[in-house]
């Protein structure tokens, strides 16, 4: 499945924009969501194709948030990005535990990215 259309789900507006910008120049179509009820609205309102992925956000953290969207039958098939400044192994193999299907930490290497969202390609 190629991969075109990107939800990019973080709190922070800075984030977001730099992670639409690295996205964009590259040909991607970029959805953005500041929370966890408004990435379910875009969900549900277009299916993306994949899911990056903050952690620490108010109210349901990227960690539940990849649990809701990985056991859901309806989007269990896209795959999620955690994108995230917590670098510990332990928070990886929590997210992938989570039902992400790969890891990076911020600040994020714009290459790195890239490489990992064509590896779903």
């Amino acid at each position: 499945m190629a991969i075109h259309k990107i939800l990019v789900v973080d709190d922070s507006k800075t984030e977001l924009h730099h992670l639409s910008e690295i996205l964009g120049k590259r040909g991607y179509s970029v959805r953005t969501a500041e929370n966890g009820e408004e990435a379910m609205r875009r969900l549900a309102e277009e299916k993306p194709d994949l899911i990056l992925m903050d952690v620490v956000m108010p109210g349901q953290n990227g960690f539940q948030l990849t649990r809701s969207i990985t056991r859901d039958p309806r989007f269990a098939d896209v795959p999620v990005i955690m994108c995230t400044s917590k670098n510990q192994e332990t928070d990886k193999v929590w997210g992938m535990r989570q039902g992400a299907r790969d890891y990076i930490v911020k600040p994020v290497n714009a290459e790195e990215l890239v490489s990992k969202i064509k590896a779903f390609d």
